[in-house]
């Protein structure tokens, strides 16, 4: 799965800029989308307008980690991985027993994003297994990006030419469009269009970057590591109906 946001909906975090961040824009056109493309016949890919895209393919996946997709109200989600404990998410929803994962996590979106009972962080703890997910919310134009706490599915992001923020299970294309600019998207981590990155199982720290070294020695953009001496306020802002839930985290 890839994802390439505007850095209007998803700004890039500035230790993840590194100086030599290639000189390819993603977005400009339709490059990146084009070559996912042409590696993957069989791939489909979402226009999302001046907000960016995102595309799939289901082909030569691991059955362990299948990829999922689907559009809701208007929200877009791509999901790889498996939720253990989904009986229990369904009825904590209250969906249907058809429901999948990426049902459940467009699911938990809304029920935040327009009811907001728990803080974001508790929300995506509650998914338990392996998993990776990218949300777009095109009417509030909102990204909702998060990865399980051990990294079990291989998941990257970086930043192409212009700023842009690029997300994919295929290292390479990162690489592609971001050059020296790319890094494993933090393990137990989620990202929001106004709250940034944040872990989810330290909530109250600061995440700080740690500048990644390749093996030739060059510094390539950084990895994010929990700040366990910076603490956050630990205020809970109350969230109303018509409140967008994620300008508070």
């Amino acid at each position: 799965m890839l994802a390439v946001f505007n850095k209007s909906i998803a700004k890039s975090p500035e230790g993840l800029q590194s100086p030599e961040t290639g000189s390819v824009s993603a977005l400009k056109d339709g490059f990146l989308a084009q070559h996912f493309s042409y590696v993957h016949p069989d791939s489909v890919t979402i226009n999302l307008g001046s907000a960016g895209f995102m595309a799939i393919t289901t082909n030569k996946q691991n059955p362990l980690l299948p990829r999922l997709f689907a559009i809701v109200d208007n929200i877009f989600c791509l999901f790889q991985g498996h939720i253990e404990n989904i009986a229990l998410l369904k009825q904590q929803y209250g969906l249907t027993k058809a429901t999948n994962e990426v049902n459940i996590v467009i699911e938990a979106y809304r029920t935040l994003r327009d009811r907001g009972p728990y803080p974001a962080d508790k929300v995506v703890r509650d998914f338990h297994g392996k998993f990776a997910f990218i949300l777009y919310d095109s009417s509030s134009q909102t990204s909702f990006i998060a990865a399980d706490a051990d990294g079990s599915v291989p998941f990257f992001w970086g930043t192409d030419s212009e700023g842009h923020l690029v997300l994919s299970v295929d290292s390479d294309m990162v690489k592609k469009a971001c050059g020296k600019s790319f890094a494993i998207f933090p393990k137990g981590c989620f990202f929001t269009t106004s709250g940034g990155l944040r872990s989810f199982e330290h909530p109250l720290n600061e995440l700080k970057p740690v500048p990644r070294v390749d093996s030739s020695g060059e510094v390539c953009g950084a990895t994010f590591k929990v700040d366990a001496e910076t603490k956050k306020e630990s205020g809970m802002p109350r969230v109303g109906s018509a409140a967008n839930w994620s300008t508070n985290y």
